[in-house]
């Protein structure tokens, strides 16, 4: 005679069934330095990230109890800070690892969901101008809005047969394009690019590229390194300057670009997620595209809570391909070259 076999839920026998939330891990029972060494933010923003995603996080349910939103965010934290779904996270919190998974996806899409809300271009001529007027101040570059470059984030191969994310270094990544301001706060993201995709290829085909090229900021420009095109309104370094003026120019250049590789260190010093150190993401290219955004979002929330992005522990760079590894992108617009050229003939003469 056959036996039955009954899978049984743990929960299930500590808690009993019914819609309930599982509230195991309560927020003031533990200390702003516990909170801040697991999940790597302080209370006052969680507290924060729990009235802006809960209505998101609470949504109806088929399972028989719901994870509250404040569990929900602590496990994603966890995640995206220790880049790890490691047994003694979800301990903490009291859930199992394979609803820690469920967590991150639900924190990831609530955040993905506010992007636009948290990641955007001043729209007002007040606020561009106060940009340039910050970044000159920075090292006498005039005109600049914000500073573009693209940073690698290794995830998984999607398909043993798809080589479109296997990159110059023959790992498989995302290679993310990324704009910001002089505080390190993010302006434009784009996280879906393969990574077999150069840096002017990714530009080239971004939606930034068709918001610049349709004039939506004349007189103005982005600063890009010697991976882009120089472009009417992106302007990148003499390959080999000889003039005083020149060398001024690139110096000032390299000064106010140094604010976007800063901005990248600070991402994976407090993402761990992103840094590779703990293996690539172990998603899919469109799921691994939303952490990376995810934590963009965070990212320009901590920065309006006053969570200094140059205060943050830095552990080194992501993981780059070296300055003489790129081929230098010689210009096919003379106009650009004319803007470039009376730049530094007007501000660095």
């Amino acid at each position: 005679m056959a036996i039955p076999i009954t899978v049984l839920d743990c929960d299930l026998l500590l808690y009993g069934r019914g819609h309930r939330t599982l509230d195991r891990f309560k927020l003031d029972d533990v200390t702003d330095e516990y909170l801040m060494s697991m999940y790597g933010f302080p209370r006052q923003f969680i507290y924060y990230l729990v009235e802006l995603l809960g209505a998101s996080l609470s949504r109806p349910t088929q399972r028989s109890r719901a994870i509250s939103p404040e569990t929900q965010i602590l496990a994603a934290l966890g995640f995206y800070t220790s880049g790890s779904f490691q047994t003694r996270m979800g301990d903490a919190i009291g859930i199992s690892q394979a609803s820690m998974s469920r967590c991150v996806a639900n924190v990831t899409e609530a955040l993905v969901e506010r992007a636009t809300q948290f990641i955007r271009f001043p729209a007002d001529e007040a606020s561009m101008q106060a940009l340039k007027d910050e970044f000159y101040g920075l090292a006498g570059m005039p005109g600049v809005i914000g500073v573009v470059d693209c940073i690698h984030v290794a995830i998984k191969a999607p398909n043993a047969e798809d080589l479109s994310y296997v990159n110059r270094k023959g790992l498989h990544s995302l290679n993310c394009l990324m704009v910001c301001d002089i505080r390190g706060a993010l302006m434009t993201v784009e996280t879906n690019w393969p990574g077999s995709l150069q840096d002017y290829a990714v530009l080239q085909q971004s939606s930034l590229n068709s918001h610049f090229e349709a004039g939506m900021h004349k007189d103005s420009w982005l600063l890009g390194d010697s991976s882009f095109f120089l472009r009417t309104w992106l302007m990148t370094p003499l390959h080999i300057p000889e003039t005083p003026a020149e060398y001024r120019y690139n110096m000032a250049h390299s000064a106010t670009h140094s604010v976007i590789e800063k901005t990248f260190r600070t991402l994976c010093s407090r993402f761990r997620c992103l840094d590779g150190s703990k293996g690539a993401l172990q998603y899919s290219p469109e799921k691994s595209s939303h952490i990376i955004l995810a934590c963009c979002v965070l990212h320009n929330i901590s920065l309006e809570h006053g969570m200094d992005v140059w205060s943050s522990p830095m552990t080194g760079p992501m993981e780059q391909p070296p300055e003489e590894e790129f081929e230098h992108m010689e210009s096919l617009d003379l106009e650009a070259d004319r803007i470039r050229q009376e730049l530094m003939l007007t501000h660095f003469s």
